[in-house]
C-alpha cells in the first residue's frame, strides 16, 4: 500500500468501518451505515486498540436507568481490520465459499496503482461544510424521492444481516471463517440477541417476555449500563444516534405486539415478518427499484415465494456465503447519500461529525435530551404533514460529504498513516479484497458496459476498467441518482432476496401470504410502534415545500424473468461526454 497503512479499514458496508470484535473494546463508530449506508459487512476481527473518548460533557443516564446488577454493556468497535474471512479470494481462491465468498467467481481481480486510486478518491470530495439548517440543501444534490431516513435503515439491515454470533474462542480457531461462521439471516438478531435466556439483560426483569426500553430526559433510549454502554443484540446499533433510536422503534414495536396481548414468540415472529417485508417492499424498492425486485420473485399457487435470481446461488443453501462484490462495493452505496447535517427537530440541525466538545451524531453514549428524533424529518409519516425542511438522503452519485474525507479520530484510530478518508479506503479496500472491474462485472451479467469515458476515468493507468464500487456509483449518476443502476441494483437484490428465500423461518417460506398493506412502509411501522415524540406532533408544520412524486413503475409480471429489468435505462448508450468528469 506503498507506506500507507491499511489498519482499520474494514467493517460495515454502510459505516465504513470494522465490526465488533473484543467487545470489551471502546470505540465510537462512523456515522451513516452510512455509511450503511458501510465497508465490508460487519463480520468479526479480532483484537482491536482503544481509542480515545470524545471530550465534551456527555451526559450520563439517570443512576435509576442503568440496569443495575448486571455486567458491563459490550461496545462494538469499528475500525480495526476487515472482517474475517473477506479476503477469502486472495487467501484461498476465486472459487471458494465460506462466510465470504466470490460472486462473478470467473472474473480476475482489477489491480490498479494505489496512485491512481487514491488520486480518484480525492476527486470524490464535494467541498461542501455541514449546513446550520437543512432547508438551505443544494437541490442538486438531494433525492426528492428518497427521504434520508432509509440510508439508516439500510445500516439497520446491514448490521442484522451481517452479524457474526460465532463465540470469539471459535473465531480465534479459525480467524479466516471457513468452517466457524453463522450465515445470514433477516432475523432481527441485533434486537433479540440470543433469546430471553441467553441474553436477559436484553429484556425487562418486570415484564417477562417485553424488551427493556431506557426512558430518560423525556427520551426513549436504549437500555444502558450505568456507565452509558448499551446492551443490544448487536453494539453496532449504537453506532449513531439515528440508528440508536431507530433501533428504540422496534425494541417499542415488539412491546406493542405484547400490549395487544401477543406472546413473546407471537410478537418477536411479527416483528419480523413486518421488518421483512419493508426490507423487500419499501427499502429494496427504493433502491433497486420496484421491477428489478419483481423480476426476481415468483410465487406459485399457496406455496412460497421464490427465488429465480441466476447470479447469487451459493453452492450450499443451508450456509450461503456473502459476496464480496455486495460486501465491498454494491452496499456501499449508501456512502453518497450520507448528508453532512440532518435536522433532528423543527429548527435544529447537527452534524454528523463535530469537533471534540460539539453536538453531532455520534453514537456510544446515552441520547442528549436535544437529540430526540422527530421521524418525520426523516420518513414520511401518514397523517403528518411533509416539514419544507425533511432531510432527504443525497443522490447516489461519485461524490461524498466532506465530513467523510476526515474522519475523526473517534472513528480512526490516529495512528501514523492513517487513512481517514472513507472513499479512499472503500477504493483501497475493494482492491485488497480482489474485486472484478465494474466493466467485466457488468459484461458478465449480460449487460454493455460503460466506458472509462463515460465514468470521467481518462487517466492510461486504469487500461479501460474501473473499480467496481466507483462503477456502481457513476453508473446510478448517469441516470439519475435516484436508484441504484442495473449492475448496482442487481446486485443488491439477488444477495437481499437469495438470503431471503433461503431462511425457512422468513415469511416468503413461513407466510407467503403475509401483507401487511401494499403502501405499508417504515411510517406505518414507526405509527404502530407508537413512537412519535408528542413534542414532534406540537409542532406546527410549515407550508410543504413542493416535491416531485416518487414515480410508480409497472408492475412485472411473474413470468417469464427478464433478463434485465425493463425498467432501467442502458447508461452505455449515453453519449461521451466532450470532456470527462468525475
Amino acid at each position: 500500500m506503498q507506506g500507507r497503512s491499511t489498519e482499520n479499514m474494514g467493517g460495515c458496508p454502510f459505516s465504513g468501518a470494522a465490526t465488533v470484535t473484543d467487545q470489551r473494546v471502546s470505540r465510537r463508530r462512523v456515522l451513516a451505515g452510512a455509511a450503511g449506508l458501510a465497508t465490508l459487512p460487519v463480520l468479526a476481527g479480532v483484537g482491536g486498540t482503544a481509542v480515545a473518548a470524545p471530550s465534551g460533557p456527555v451526559a450520563a443516564p439517570a443512576p435509576t436507568q442503568a440496569v443495575r446488577g448486571r455486567a458491563r454493556a459490550m461496545r462494538g468497535a469499528h475500525g480495526i481490520g476487515d472482517p474475517r474471512g473477506s479476503d477469502i479470494a486472495v487467501r484461498f481462491g476465486r472459487d471458494r465459499e465460506a462466510r465470504f465468498g466470490v460472486m462473478f467467481k470467473r472474473l480476475p481481480a482489477f489491480n490498479p496503482p494505489d496512485a491512481l486510486l487514491t488520486a480518484l478518491a480525492l476527486r470524490m470530495n464535494d467541498g461542501k461544510q455541514p449546513l446550520s439548517d437543512v432547508k438551505d440543501s443544494d437541490v442538486e444534490f438531494d433525492n426528492v424521492s428518497m427521504p434520508a431516513g432509509y440510508i439508516y435503515f439500510g445500516q439497520f439491515i446491514d448490521h442484522d444481516m451481517t452479524r457474526d454470533k460465532t463465540p470469539l474462542t471459535l473465531q480465534k480457531q479459525d480467524p479466516r471463517g471457513m468452517v466457524n461462521y453463522d450465515t445470514p439471516k433477516f432475523d432481527l438478531g441485533s434486537l433479540y440477541g440470543g433469546g430471553p435466556a441467553a441474553n436477559p439483560e436484553l429484556y425487562d426483569p418486570a415484564k417477562p417476555g417485553y424488551m427493556l426500553v431506557n426512558f430518560h430526559d423525556g427520551v426513549h433510549d436504549l437500555p444502558r449500563d450505568d456507565v452509558g454502554a448499551a446492551y443490544l443484540g448487536d453494539p453496532r446499533n449504537d453506532e449513531n444516534l439515528i440508528v440508536a433510536q431507530l433501533h428504540v422503534v422496534f425494541l417499542r414495536l415488539h412491546n406493542k405486539f405484547r400490549d395487544q396481548g401477543k406472546t413473546f414468540e407471537q410478537a418477536q415472529q411479527l416483528v419480523r415478518w413486518h421488518y421483512q417485508w419493508l426490507i423487500v417492499n419499501d427499502f429494496l424498492a427504493r433502491i433497486a427499484g420496484k421491477n428489478v425486485v419483481n423480476s426476481l420473485l415468483r410465487r406459485r399457487g399457496k406455496g412460497p415465494i421464490q427465488f429465480t435470481g441466476r447470479l447469487y446461488q451459493p453452492r450450499n443453501p443451508n450456509r450461503p456465503y456473502m459476496p464480496v462484490e455486495y460486501a465491498g462495493a454494491a452496499y456501499r452505496f449508501g456512502h453518497s447519500m450520507i448528508r453532512a447535517e440532518y435536522e433532528v427537530q423543527d429548527g435544529h440541525t447537527v452534524p454528523i461529525f463535530a469537533p471534540d466538545g460539539y453536538e453531532d451524531l455520534r453514537g456510544s453514549r446515552p441520547i442528549p435530551e436535544n437529540m430526540w428524533i422527530d421521524w418525520n424529518y426523516f420518513f414520511d409519516i401518514p397523517g403528518m404533514s411533509t416539514p419544507d425542511d425533511r432531510n432527504m438522503a443525497r443522490l447516489i452519485d461519485t461524490q461524498l460529504s466532506l465530513p467523510l474525507f476526515t474522519l475523526p479520530s473517534t472513528v480512526v484510530a490516529p495512528t501514523a498513516g492513517a487513512i481517514i478518508a472513507l472513499a479512499e479506503r472503500n477504493l483501497l479496500r475493494g482492491k485488497r479484497l480482489g474485486l472484478p472491474a465494474g466493466q467485466d462485472v457488468a459484461v458478465a451479467m449480460g449487460i454493455k458496459p460503460l466506458s472509462n469515458a463515460q465514468l470521467g476515468l481518462t487517466e492510461p493507468g486504469w487500461k479501460g476498467k474501473a473499480p467496481l464500487w466507483f462503477y456502481i456509483l457513476k453508473e446510478s449518476e448517469l441516470l439519475g441518482g435516484t436508484k441504484l443502476g442495473p449492475v448496482g441494483g442487481r446486485i443488491v437484490a439477488e444477495v437481499i432476496l437469495g438470503l431471503m428465500a433461503l431462511d425457512r423461518t422468513s415469511y416468503f417460506n413461513r407466510n407467503p401470504e403475509f401483507n401487511p398493506g401494499g403502501s405499508f412502509a417504515m411510517g406505518d411501522l414507526i405509527l404502530m410502534a407508537d413512537a412519535i415524540d408528542e413534542r414532534a406532533r406540537e409542532v406546527k408544520p410549515e407550508e410543504p415545500h413542493p416535491e416531485e412524486p416518487h414515480p410508480e413503475e409497472p408492475e412485472a409480471p411473474e413470468e417469464p424473468h427478464p433478463e434485465e429489468p425493463e425498467d432501467e435505462a442502458d447508461p452505455a448508450a449515453l453519449p461521451e461526454p466532450a470532456s470527462p468528469t468525475v
